[in-house]
């Protein structure tokens, strides 16, 4: 049976720390703020946004909200997020996604100060995490980096295989995993032979937005397994990209879900809002 790597007991240490180091920034005299915008009511939205507010509210990290309605225009949102870029008082700004679809995304995302890009989506932002420079990271990569450090669980020399290549965790999880000294493939719907890439993997990441495809037999013996994917199934339960009942007892450590990848994205979130005013 394979170790279960606790995402939300590691997410709390982490939060402990930062608390902590708030606690000491605000001696010292200096605030962190988080500006956070939603657009429209989706309801995966505002539990995401609250569960970011309340994260803030327990460091310790100051908070404003931005609600507007659904049908608010893309000029609008670039007009907000333009005069937060200038506040003095605001460190990091997020824009929950997803946006409706008359708002250009990307654009938005473009608009966002590098200097205040939390999220990690920023061009400039993925162009530090490229050549190493100091820079906010994605947060769901970061945060299964710290899973498994805080886990013990070695990366460097050994083969890890990610599932999926998208720009928000596929992509930036490549490169947060080459700066462990980890040798890294990154696979894909074109991949030929899934399934005999995946069983080479010392540590299977899985972000593809598949629920449960990943079976045994896309597994080696002892790997460590790392699920990204959050879907309800047809008895409308929380499951992820991994089949966990068939996998789990091939592996030496997996993450489940919920309570795996999840806690460990407003974590790391959090710790990016305090990375701004680090010296």
């Amino acid at each position: 049976m394979g170790h279960l790597i606790d995402g939300k007991e590691i997410a709390r240490q982490i939060k402990e720390e930062l608390k902590e180091e708030v606690q000491g920034l605000k001696e010292k005299g200096m605030q962190v703020c988080l500006a956070v915008i939603q657009v429209g009511d989706d309801p995966a939205s505002t539990v995401y946004v609250r569960n970011k507010k309340k994260a803030c509210e327990y460091i310790g990290i100051g908070s404003k909200s931005f609600d507007l309605p659904g049908t608010a225009s893309e000029e609008e949102l670039v007009s907000l997020v333009e005069s937060l870029n200038q506040d003095p008082e605001v460190n990091g700004i997020l824009v929950q996604l997803p946006l409706p679809k008359h708002i250009d995304e990307d654009r938005i995302i473009r608009t966002i100060s590098p200097d205040k890009d939390v999220d990690g989506f920023h061009p400039i932002s993925v162009g530090r995490l490229w050549i190493g420079e100091k820079g906010f990271l994605s947060c769901t990569p970061a945060g299964i980096i710290q899973l498994l450090k805080r886990s013990g669980i070695q990366m460097e020399g050994r083969h890890c295989v990610i599932v999926g290549r998208s720009n928000i965790v596929g992509k930036p999880m490549a490169a947060l995993l080459l700066r462990e000294n980890a040798t890294v493939t990154v696979t894909h719907s074109r991949t030929r032979n899934l399934p005999k890439v995946t069983r080479t993997a010392d540590i299977l990441i899985v972000a593809m937005g598949k629920e449960r495809f990943i079976t045994s037999e896309y597994v080696k013996d002892g790997a460590v397994v790392i699920d990204v994917g959050m879907h309800r199934d047809a008895e409308n339960r929380l499951c992820g990209d991994v089949d966990f009942a068939d996998v789990e007892p091939k592996v030496s450590a997996i993450t489940p879900v919920p309570g795996g990848v999840g806690p460990m994205t407003i974590a790391m979130l959090m710790n990016n809002c305090v990375e701004t005013v680090r010296c």
